[in-house]
């Protein structure tokens, strides 16, 4: 089966859409179809029922989806392990939200490289649906997020379960009154939409917590983060813990293909992210 074939297969299930595939693709709807055309003639079955709203999966379709995932996840795995530098086993590509770089991501490099020095590392850090696309397509092995979604093939562990907490700059001459900067977290079951409630009127919104935290480090101020991401600066004097204030619970997980879950060095890689939290 022609490689192309099985990631417009997975694309059109994706986007629900050939014309949104060929976008994404960047071919012409034409060659979209063209594809999709051979791969049936090739299975004998038809794959998809084309509507007025998009595509959906035939019974035979969705009994294909996954050989087509696997096959894609299999051509990746063996492009990348052909490009293994020398003296290195394998390779691990692990990708994490843009919050989850320091220091999870940060310790989790440095751990592996301790532990398990013949794997070579990538890492990647963006944002979810990027990453889910990602891992998805076989261009990561794992991905660490705050909500991941469930994807057919895939197993989601927890990997952290951090809290959120409140703190705020230590008391300063000429400073004044310490403004609240209110974190969007995203929808968390442990973290209410107005956890912020009682802070209102915030004078700066922020939607990145790395953003928010340097922010009040260089003007001042208080807010919600992780309790990890601020330790360093609780101890060093420089942001004081609010005793007292409510706190919540915001988990991360890891998601990789149920097709790697017998690689070694997969599981010493999500070995190494639960070592690094706690």
């Amino acid at each position: 089966m022609d490689i192309d074939r099985a990631r417009t297969f997975l694309e059109i299930v994706h986007t629900g859409n050939f014309l949104k595939a060929a976008d994404r693709l960047h071919v012409t709807q034409t060659t979209v179809s063209a594809r999709i055309r051979t791969l049936e003639e090739e299975l004998g079955q038809r794959l998809f029922v084309r509507n007025r709203s998009g595509a959906t999966l035939t019974a035979a379709g969705r009994e294909f989806e996954r050989f087509a995932q696997s096959f894609v996840q299999i051509w990746e795995r063996a492009r990348q392990q052909l490009s293994v530098p020398a003296g290195r086993t394998s390779m691990i590509t692990l990708g994490a939200e843009l919050s989850l770089w320091n220091p999870l991501m940060l310790d989790w490099l440095v751990w592996m490289k301790k532990e398990q020095p013949k794997i070579a590392l990538r890492a990647h850090v963006g944002v979810p649906d990027q990453l889910l696309e990602q891992l998805r397509t076989g261009v990561l092995d794992i991905a660490v997020l705050y909500a991941p979604k469930l994807l057919p093939g895939f197993k989601i562990e927890l990997v952290e379960e951090e809290q959120l907490v409140l703190v705020r700059s230590p008391p300063a001459e000429k400073r004044g009154e310490i403004d609240y900067v209110h974190v969007d977290w995203g929808s968390q079951p442990g973290v209410p939409r107005d956890y912020g409630s009682a802070f209102t009127g915030a004078g700066v919104a922020v939607n990145l917590g790395p953003l928010a935290l340097g922010y009040i480090l260089r003007v001042g101020g208080s807010g919600y983060f992780r309790r990890g991401a601020v330790a360093p600066h609780i101890a060093s004097g420089e942001l004081q813990k609010v005793g007292g204030a409510p706190e919540f619970t915001y988990p991360a997980y890891a998601i990789y293909a149920e097709a790697a879950e017998e690689r070694d060095d997969v599981q010493h890689a999500l070995r190494g992210l639960k070592q690094v939290e706690r």
